[in-house]
């Protein structure tokens, strides 16, 4: 179960109100407040656990997640200071390998970016989850078909100059991609990418094997 936006509902009941505007008689909308303590209670009736997924899990906000969610109510950009306050809070999350090893294989990577499986009621706790990075990536020029919710991963080693991964000029882009997968909210306070590692859907080793498709010279994605 995906995180579910509670400001959303709420939005669609004070829309709900909104509507009957044009009526002769009406009863005022409900107020903001209002609207999120029906959003609630529609999210209580109307969702249970199921399996490994849990409801309080799914619906969990952080201070991150609360701070995106009103600015994206609001129709107003984050709050620039908040932004990095955010970021530097969620760079403390990252997990930098423990045997210092960044780079996998990228055959392993490609088999996990391309895995969309995971995390639902029908799975079973502990087993491995998939990246799902071809629902919002375009990952190399075979596909015909691609999520665009985020910039092409097409040759995304080969535009940074990245050689040999395992160089040590190429450290600098190999944390930051270890790091991105791992928490893109350090960089971005209200990026849409999942935090991958934060959030435990992947571990050490498929994300050391994710970054290895990125920027492995002979993975399809510098090809």
């Amino acid at each position: 179960m995906k995180h579910l936006k509670l400001t959303t509902v709420s939005a669609l009941l004070l829309g709900a109100g909104a509507l009957v505007v044009g009526c002769a008689v009406v009863a005022p909308g409900p107020t903001s407040a209002e609207a999120d303590a029906r959003a609630a209670e529609v999210v209580k009736t109307g969702f249970h656990d199921k399996g490994i997924v849990k409801v309080d899990e799914a619906l969990a906000h952080d201070d991150t997640l609360a701070a995106c969610d009103a600015a994206d109510v609001a129709g107003q950009p984050l709050d620039p200071e908040l932004a990095k306050r955010l970021e530097a809070a969620n760079m403390k999350t990252i997990q930098w390998p423990s045997d210092g090893k960044f780079i996998g294989n990228w055959k392993e990577g490609e088999k996990i970016a391309q895995s969309g499986r995971g995390m639902t009621w029908t799975d079973k706790a502990g087993a491995a989850n998939g990246g799902n990075c071809y629902n919002c990536h375009q990952i190399s020029k075979e596909e015909i078909s691609f999520g665009t919710i985020g910039p092409s991963l097409y040759q995304y080693g080969k535009l940074r100059g990245v050689t040999d991964p395992n160089s040590p000029q190429a450290q600098e882009v190999v944390k930051y991609t270890w790091g991105k997968i791992w928490n893109s909210k350090a960089y971005n306070a209200c990026s849409n990418m999942p935090r991958a590692g934060a959030k435990g859907i992947l571990t050490q080793d498929q994300i050391r094997h994710i970054v290895a498709l990125l920027l492995d010279p002979r993975s399809p994605v510098n090809r």
